[in-house]
């Protein structure tokens, strides 16, 4: 591929990791204002999406373990899985609140604003995240692995913080869903 086709391939993913990264956290506000009428609550998804949020925690770490030992073929598809595996998270996320009423915090004292810490950093997080994994992920498509491995650095730390904290969210929560 010449250097005039890459630059027009790469403004074109770049237009597409837009229009996603702003579609996405809208998306899910809209659809969270949305109740599906007549459907049963899917209050079993919480902790099903939380495990999700923990296995993607546990692949993100066996990719840089991967990577960093040289195989990239195994990078590639633990990177592959992760990014499915949020995109299933997401589904799962906006499925519930699609049926389910939200749950409160119920904790109490210094507790309480260590969990909101945590919530508001990880929502405004996973939102940040998005085009970061897709323009860390494009660049590897593309073959600019010095590119990507430079954004990779700042990549994998706030994705592996929004994966982390999303369990830490669940299990922080998890005594006041209405089972």
């Amino acid at each position: 591929m010449t250097d005039s086709a890459s630059g027009q391939k790469e403004k074109q993913i770049g237009r597409w990791i837009t229009a996603v990264s702003i579609a996405v956290p809208l998306v899910v506000v809209i659809l969270f204002g949305v109740r599906l009428p007549g459907v049963e609550p899917l209050g079993f998804l919480p902790p099903i999406y939380a495990s999700v949020n923990g296995l993607t925690a546990v692949l993100l770490i066996a990719a840089l373990w991967a990577i960093k030992n040289g195989n990239r073929g195994l990078h590639q598809k633990l990177m592959t899985t992760c990014i499915g595996l949020s995109l299933l998270f997401l589904i799962m996320y906006v499925a519930y609140h699609m049926t389910s009423d939200s749950t409160s915090y119920g904790g109490s004292g210094g507790l309480r604003y260590v969990y909101f810490f945590i919530l508001i950093s990880h929502i405004f997080l996973s939102v940040v995240v998005i085009p970061l994994v897709l323009k860390t992920y494009a660049r590897a498509y593309l073959k600019d692995f010095e590119r990507h491995r430079k954004m990779a650095r700042i990549t994998f730390p706030i994705w592996l913080y929004v994966a982390v904290s999303g369990v830490v969210v669940y299990l922080m929560i998890s005594p006041y869903y209405p089972y």
